[in-house]
C-alpha cells in the first residue's frame, strides 16, 4: 500500500470521526436528559411508596399492639413486631445490594463501539 493511499485512508477515517463527534454530542445530551427524567420519576415514586408504606405499616403495628394490650402476651407481641421490622430491614438491605445497577448511556457506548469497529475495518 502506498503512502498516498494510507494518507487518503487516514483522511477518510478522520473525517468520519469528526462527523461522528457532533452526533455523540447530541446523543449525550439526549441520554442525559432521559437519565435525569427517569431518575427523578423513580426517586419521587420510591419516596412516595416508602412514606405511604411506613405510615400504613406503623398504624397496622400500633393496631396489633393495641389489640394485645389487655392480654398476657402484650410484651411478646411488641417484641415480635420489633423483630419483624428488623427482619424486614435486613431483607430489604439484601435485596438492594443484590440488584444489578442500571447501565446509563448504553446507546452512546454502543455507538462508540460500533464506530470503533468501523474505523478498525477501514484501517485494515
Amino acid at each position: 500500500m502506498s503512502i498516498q493511499s494510507k494518507v487518503n485512508q487516514w483522511s477518510t477515517v478522520s473525517r468520519f470521526c469528526m462527523d461522528r463527534m457532533a452526533d455523540y454530542g447530541e446523543l449525550i445530551s439526549i441520554e442525559l436528559a432521559q437519565a435525569r427524567a427517569q431518575l427523578a420519576r423513580e426517586v419521587i415514586a420510591l419516596v412516595a411508596l416508602a412514606v405511604a408504606g411506613l405510615f400504613a405499616l406503623s398504624f397496622f403495628c400500633i393496631a396489633i399492639i393495641a389489640t394485645a394490650l389487655s392480654t398476657p402476651y402484650f410484651v411478646q407481641v411488641a417484641w415480635a413486631i420489633a423483630a419483624a421490622w428488623l427482619l424486614l430491614c435486613v431483607i430489604s438491605f439484601i435485596v438492594v445490594r443484590a440488584q444489578k445497577p442500571v447501565r446509563s448511556f448504553r446507546v452512546l457506548q454502543d455507538e462508540i463501539h460500533h464506530d470503533l469497529r468501523a474505523v478498525k475495518e477501514a484501517l485494515k
